[in-house]
């Protein structure tokens, strides 16, 4: 497939770049006095937003190589040179945005990765447009708006901010916004194309990425994350296959029968917890934070061998707790049968896994076997997808963390944390860039609407967030 990049002498990206600058005034604010109260980077800032999440970015009809374009633009029309500004397309409407400012060279560059493609979003499924920006309740509410575009727009933002500055770091910062991270798994267009055929556009020293983000619980900041490891994604099969015949003549032996009650008896299965430096971490850091019978728990599943299993129960009782203890699994969809008045030949299910670090989907696989007990179930993965050891805690990305952590949110501890879905930091760790996930947006921890319906960012933490990006980047790249 034949590859366009957008390079120097770019009309296209120039006459955006100019539609823009005559434009931007023009692009509007939903609430004139959430408008009033911005600052003029903050009015920036929402702007390139609202226009990033109203470009629609879905695997089925979006265009990422078009928001790349947008987002370049806005670079462009800042003055940053051309030639570090490149918008690549890799596919048919998908592309990534590669640029670079520059800074002394004094140290390795520092990698800002976002992605721009979003999981699909159905009108009829959400209470507002998907693809529109919309304010409410202080809220802003569209596809994207939490992952990622949010740190997407972030980056780009505060690009055009250091340059008002004059700012001149002590390393380059690259940002990388790239395309197909929800899909991976099954196209190479994004980050993996860029580590394989321009790896010396976004060689870095380390990464800042997604993945970890302040959690709030009861409407109180209590802890800031910084993801070092994610779960290895994997799906599997679950098939039963049967001679069939007429619906007036029923057998015992149904397919539809047989699959449903293997998956009931998946659905009552807890997988062994199996915790790792990252994961025992976060919890010994939270347990001295949280008070009661749960800091007690948390302080006895990260200290125990074994862990005490009356803590884990209460702990796994709880949604976020649970994805942090073990490798999980779970049906996500459902398929059977051919015609109303036939039996059905076929039934079979998709259950995804998230696999903890350490353990192989051989062995997943080998333990679905065992729950659905019945030789019938004929259990195949999906195309593996790829592991990655975790992060190191290292002091240099740590220690302005936990600095600024304190400034902004005092009392509230850094946690490294694993994510229990996966993001390209995975492809970066295995290609030798150490990646850590850390946003700054603060969200309710016991709400979480990424891939779900109304998605949203809450507004006040929407602006807090770009100011613990902006100087957290500040900071880790040094200069004045």
């Amino acid at each position: 497939m034949q590859v366009k990049r957008c390079v120097r002498r770019s009309a296209a990206l120039q006459t955006l770049a100019l539609a823009l600058a005559v434009a931007i005034t023009h692009m509007g604010a939903p609430s004139r006095a959430e408008a009033q109260t911005r600052t003029p980077h903050q009015q920036l800032t929402f702007d390139i937003y609202k226009e990033l999440v109203e470009i629609n970015t879905s695997q089925s009809v979006g265009d990422t190589y078009k928001a790349s374009q947008a987002m370049a633009a806005h670079l462009l029309a800042a003055g940053f040179p051309e030639a570090d500004v490149l918008a690549i397309e890799t596919a048919p409407k998908r592309g990534n945005l590669v640029a670079r400012y520059r800074g002394t060279g004094k140290r390795k560059p520092v990698l800002l990765l976002a992605h721009i493609d979003v999981v699909e979003a159905k009108r009829e499924d959400w209470s507002t447009d998907p693809y529109q920006l919309v304010e409410r309740d202080g809220y802003y509410y569209g596809r994207g708006t939490a992952d990622d575009k949010y740190m997407a727009a972030m980056f780009i933002a505060n690009f055009v901010r250091y340059r008002q500055e004059g700012y001149r770091p002590d390393r380059d910062l690259i940002i990388a916004l790239t395309t197909d991270e929800e899909i991976s798994d099954q196209h190479e267009y994004g980050i993996r194309w860029l580590l394989k055929n321009r790896r010396d556009l976004i060689d870095a020293e380390f990464a800042l990425n997604e993945g970890g983000g302040v959690a709030a619980k009861d409407g109180k900041a209590v802890s800031n994350s910084v993801q070092t490891t994610e779960k290895l994604f994997q799906s599997y099969w679950l098939e039963v296959r049967d001679k069939g015949g007429h619906s007036s003549q029923p057998t015992r032996n149904n397919a539809i029968y047989r699959l449903s009650e293997g998956l009931t008896r998946l659905s009552k299965y807890d997988f062994p917890v199996q915790l790792n430096d990252t994961t025992r971490a976060y919890f010994t850091r939270l347990s001295q934070i949280e008070t009661g019978p749960l800091a007690a728990d948390m302080k006895a599943v990260a200290t125990s061998t074994p862990p005490d299993p009356a803590a884990v129960a209460r702990m796994s009782a709880m949604t976020p707790f649970n994805a942090q203890l073990r490798t999980t699994c779970v049906a996500v969809r459902l398929e059977g049968g051919h015609a109303d008045n036939a039996l059905p030949q076929l039934a079979r299910a998709m259950v995804n896994c998230r696999i903890v670090p350490g353990m192989k989907p051989a062995e997943v696989q080998k333990l679905l076997v065992e729950v659905v007990a019945d030789k019938d179930i004929v259990i195949t993965p999906e195309a593996a997808d790829t592991a990655s050891d975790p992060s190191k805690l290292d002091p240099q990305v740590f220690g302005p963390i936990e600095k600024l952590t304190k400034k902004l949110w005092p009392g509230i501890p850094v946690l490294p944390t694993m994510s229990a879905g996966a993001t390209d930091g995975r492809f970066l760790r295995n290609a030798g860039i150490p990646t850590y996930g850390t946003s700054g947006l603060e969200a309710d921890m016991f709400d979480v609407r990424a891939h779900g319906r109304d998605e949203r960012v809450n507004i006040q933490a929407f602006y807090k967030g770009q100011d613990y990006l902006y100087q957290l980047v500040r900071t880790l790249a040094g200069g004045k």
